[in-house]
């Protein structure tokens, strides 16, 4: 028997985007999902044409797996000198943490100054050149097809890390990043759809999207005192909207605890401008044999917390609290 195979056809991208700023940069903002999925991390995209100084960046929203502020900049051209100044004032401008320019193809020396950059930031910034395409099979509707040109340099950044604090990479570092390396490879088999996220931090706490956008995320931790922590973390830089949102899902407590089936901690945080919705267990990273154990547990309180926190999150973005 012969198998029919369709052949993967390339088409240029201004075919089906147009306009960069019409059409490119509204569909990536509600389509941050693709971009997402070719960097290897968990991102969101908050707001378009954002201003910095008298200039309005492309797209500005969070990467939640570094925990810091995302900038994107396109242009559905080949790089040139332009673009790359103003990656770097929207850099400077936004305070951002991880730095992401998309156009249909990158030349050499662009790709090699993005190199360059990547090797002055270490650990605290990254820079990332994704190239745009899009594809089709036959008659099929053309789909994205993003892929990575430039990328952070993970041994730079380690050894940065390393210089920058070996005694705690040594110590709980590594034993952080052992353990979210078996953490994302469960995840990748169980719950695939919670995280792009490829590499494990030498951190305490994995952060995953959420339903409300520009700030809270869910998170899970080693909290202090050798305990395990799911949690809603409400962050937005403004500590207002942060207790708004945190009031307007305690008015739906009963509903939120029913759901998940215990009582929840509800943190307001008032020495923080952030709020949080927890649960608990009991955990020590230092215990490498319990590793699987407490993934179990995070995965069983994560998927209560996220059918809890889900089922009201219509009723509060309707309310919109912020």
């Amino acid at each position: 028997m012969t198998v029919q195979l369709g052949r993967l056809q390339a088409l240029d991208p201004r075919t089906v985007w147009v306009h960069e700023a019409h059409h490119f940069t509204p569909w990536l903002l509600d389509n941050a999902d693709a971009l997402s999925a070719a960097l290897g991390i968990d991102i969101e995209l908050s707001g378009a044409e954002h201003p910095v100084g008298g200039f309005a960046l492309d797209l500005v929203g969070r990467d939640l797996t570094n925990n810091c502020v995302l900038i994107v900049e396109n242009q559905l051209t080949t790089t040139d000198h332009s673009h790359l100044g103003q990656i770097l004032t929207y850099a400077a401008g936004t305070d951002a943490g991880t730095i992401v320019w998309m156009a249909t193809s990158f030349r050499d020396e662009h790709r090699e100054a993005m190199d360059f950059l990547n090797r002055l930031g270490g650990e605290d910034v990254r820079f990332f050149g994704v190239e745009i395409g899009v594809v089709k099979i036959g008659d099929s509707q053309p789909a994205p097809n993003f892929k990575l040109r430039v990328q952070p340099n993970e041994w730079h950044a380690a050894t940065s890390a390393a210089a920058k604090s070996t005694s705690q990479l040594a110590g709980k570092g590594l034993l952080y990043q052992a353990f979210w390396t078996r953490f994302i490879e469960r995840v990748k088999a169980e719950h695939p759809g919670w995280t792009n996220a490829q590499k494990p931090q030498a951190a305490s706490w994995f952060s995953m999207a959420c339903p409300f956008k520009g700030g809270p995320y869910y998170a899970v931790s080693f909290a202090q005192g050798g305990k395990l922590r799911s949690e809603l973390y409400i962050d937005y830089t403004d500590a207002d909207r942060s207790v708004a949102l945190f009031e307007a899902l305690a008015a739906h407590k009963e509903a939120i605890e029913s759901t998940y089936g215990s009582d929840l901690s509800w943190e307001d945080l008032p020495n923080r401008r952030a709020c949080r919705i927890a649960d608990y267990g009991i955990g020590d990273v230092a215990d490498g044999d319990a590793f699987d154990t407490y993934i179990d547990w995070f995965f069983d309180s994560l998927v209560r917390l996220r059918m809890a926190i889900d089922s009201v999150a219509p009723l509060v973005l309707t309310v919109d609290p912020i």
